[in-house]
């Protein structure tokens, strides 16, 4: 049995390349065609994936395959392997489950737009990139998977071109994305000189005890080619753009599998390739990123007023919750980043499709435009309300349980340490998780209730092919909020125990005995513990909440009876409450009067931000380069 499921990886992303071989063939003009094509192969994938669950995870083996049978000769890997453990099995499953629900839901949510061969070419070739990065053990073929996943996206951005923006974003994706892939292929050419393998598991046993000047600058150039992948500050300019003008099912799976395919490249080749993750530089370098990179992404969300806008720039402030995580180093972390990996996928997917079943029914993103929907769209607002509770960490759902868990890695390696950065790190984690919820209480407010606009009149919901997978990730991010334990049990600690444990990676791939041989030693990781009965994060929590609402209180006071209208007629001090900026046509709080006062006390920091996000190409790529040669001086530095 175990001799057939070793041909499932590589069945599971040639898969997806085939259907888009054959989409393009004879899928172009008949849509039945084109759809069968698209779902069987889809699948194929998927069934190939999930069949992996029970020798990966219960049974905890380790899966390889060598292309064309070229298995190592003389200790040598010549090849290219693809190989299958829990860490890349746990990214292959939330990749799988995303295009799956997202196929079924472009059938009927792109069936108003031309030329949808070549869509679906475009969509199977995506996700099989995305695959084949997360599942190939070999870092030449990992680069070759980021270019097809690049162009794929970059194309798919653009498909609709008739939109504003849309051919700028692809263009912005496109530079950014390239300059990240540069710097990749040159980290890998560098590995190559020095080691002359590009096998990762060979690499692992090379670089445990052979680290050089070529492979720290190595090191460095890969570790800010995935860091652009993953959309983290500063590289996440063209994300924002790219997920607004791309359709709806699309910007469900930049967000649940591409950016993932960024923090999977960084947790396999910082932590078991390199295994430099257990240097304090490195746990701090990638702690701080995620640290902004989640505050910058809740602060520029609400400065948004365009719905799927405002949930990119969610997504990116998320991602860094999952980085910052994963920084940390410890085997608690590493499952709370890996547990927000996955509820991400969940709950960030699940309001994408939301967005885009109300830009199907309305026309519109703009949440200016919106209103009074609950009324008209029953189903989807539920829906939204499950997402946008579990985005801000709201119990019972997922998204507490992944972020409770990181709060205590966070402060517990604090303590640990003692080092208040990490006890600052949580704070701010908590601080963002409050402001997420702020934003999606304000969101909701001017999509789904209220007045119906003028836009939302004739709403009404969407066919059951789109709802059908808003329900599957509804349920799903209920379901991993109540039964986290079982999630931690059957699918963190193995795949937390794969990121900490190289020498099963490397003994399967390059025969038994050949990690111990090179230096690198079994271990064992407990598994992680999660408890919810923390009385002084619970305390810290409840301060820090206090104090939002304290601001809050304070900005409406601050702002009450100064607002104008139309910015000629002041609002009288009794109707303050309910308008911001501009008047406000069909409800309580429309779409630009998002923390109107907020913004206004803070405008010294979101004049700057605006500055920063000029739109300009030019700029992104100077950010690109500056952040770039930060990290690699401070690497050099501090890497010994």
């Amino acid at each position: 049995m175990m001799n057939i499921m070793q041909h499932f990886p590589i069945i599971a992303v040639m898969s997806l390349f085939l259907g888009a071989f054959l989409v393009e063939i004879f899928g172009r003009k008949n849509k039945i065609v084109r759809n069968m094509i698209t779902m069987v192969f889809v699948a194929i994938s998927f069934l190939c994936i999930i069949a992996l669950i029970k020798p990966v995870f219960l049974d905890g083996e380790v899966i390889s395959y060598w292309l064309g049978n070229w298995e190592p000769v003389n200790g040598y890997a010549i090849g290219i392997g693809y190989e299958v453990d829990a860490l890349s099995l746990f990214f292959a499953i939330l990749v799988v489950l995303t295009f799956t629900l997202s196929t079924i839901y472009s059938f009927r949510y792109m069936e108003r737009d031309d030329h949808l061969g070549h869509y679906y070419t475009l969509f199977l070739m995506l996700s099989g990139g995305v695959l084949g990065l997360v599942l190939t053990g070999d870092i030449f073929n990992m680069y070759v998977m980021v270019e097809i996943m690049t162009f794929a996206a970059v194309a798919l951005t653009a498909f609709r071109n008739y939109k504003k923006g849309a051919l700028e974003s692809a263009f912005k994706y496109l530079v950014i994305g390239s300059v990240g892939s540069g710097f990749t292929l040159t980290g890998i050419c560098l590995v190559y000189m020095q080691c002359h393998t590009l096998n990762m598991a060979q690499l692992s046993s090379i670089l445990a005890n052979h680290l050089t000047p070529t492979t720290i600058l190595a090191l460095a150039l890969i570790f800010i080619g995935f860091g652009v992948k993953s959309f983290m500050v500063p590289f996440h300019t063209p994300a924002a753009d790219a997920y607004a003008t791309a359709p709806s099912s699309i910007s469900m799976v930049f967000s649940g599998m591409v950016n993932k395919a960024g923090v999977y490249g960084m947790i396999r080749l910082m932590f078991v390739v390199f295994m430099m993750m257990d240097k304090t530089t490195m746990q701090i370098l990638l702690t701080a990123f995620g640290t902004i990179t989640m505050f910058v992404g809740v602060t520029m969300a609400l400065a948004q007023h365009d719905f799927k806008r405002l949930l990119a720039f969610h997504s990116i402030s998320q991602i860094g919750y999952v980085l910052a995580a994963c920084g940390l180093g410890t085997a608690l972390g590493v499952s709370g980043g890996l547990f927000h990996a996955m509820n991400h996928t969940l709950f960030k997917g699940l309001l994408f499709l939301c967005a885009g079943a109300v830009y199907y029914a309305t026309g519109t993103t703009n949440l200016d435009k919106l209103g009074g929907l609950s009324k008209r769209m029953p189903k989807t607002a539920v829906c939204f309300l499950i997402g946008a509770f579990s985005i801000s960490g709201l119990p019972p759902f997922n998204g507490f349980a992944s972020k409770w868990m990181i709060y205590q890695a966070a402060w517990g390696k604090g303590i640990e340490t003692n080092n208040f950065f990490y006890v600052f790190v949580t704070i701010v984690a908590v601080v963002v998780s409050v402001m997420t919820l702020a934003s999606f209480i304000k969101v909701t407010q001017a999509v789904f209730f209220g007045q119906p606009s003028e836009k939302c009149v004739n709403a009404k919901e969407v066919p059951l092919s789109m709802r059908i997978p808003m329900w599957i990730m509804s349920v799903l991010c209920i379901l991993a909020g109540i039964f986290y334990n079982f999630v931690n049990a059957n699918l963190l600690t193995p795949a937390t125990n794969a990121v900490f444990n190289a020498s099963n990676y490397i003994d399967r791939m390059m025969g038994a005995g050949y990690a111990e041989a090179a230096g690198v030693t079994a271990a064992t990781v407990e598994p992680a513990k999660l408890s919810y009965w923390d009385p002084i994060l619970w305390l810290i929590l409840f301060v820090i909440i206090l104090a939002a609402v304290c601001i809050v209180i304070l900005t409406g006071k601050r702002t009450r009876g100064e607002v104008l209208v139309n910015k000629t007629e002041a609002v009288d001090g009794k109707y303050a409450t309910f308008f911001g900026g501009e008047k406000s046509e069909h409800s309580h709080v429309s779409g630009s009067d998002l923390f109107w006062g907020f913004k206004k006390n803070w405008g010294g920091y979101f004049k700057f931000m605006q500055g920063m996000h000029s739109g300009d190409v030019n700029d992104y790529s100077l950010y690109t380069v500056i952040a770039s040669a930060v990290i690699i001086i401070v690497i050099f530095i501090f890497i010994h």
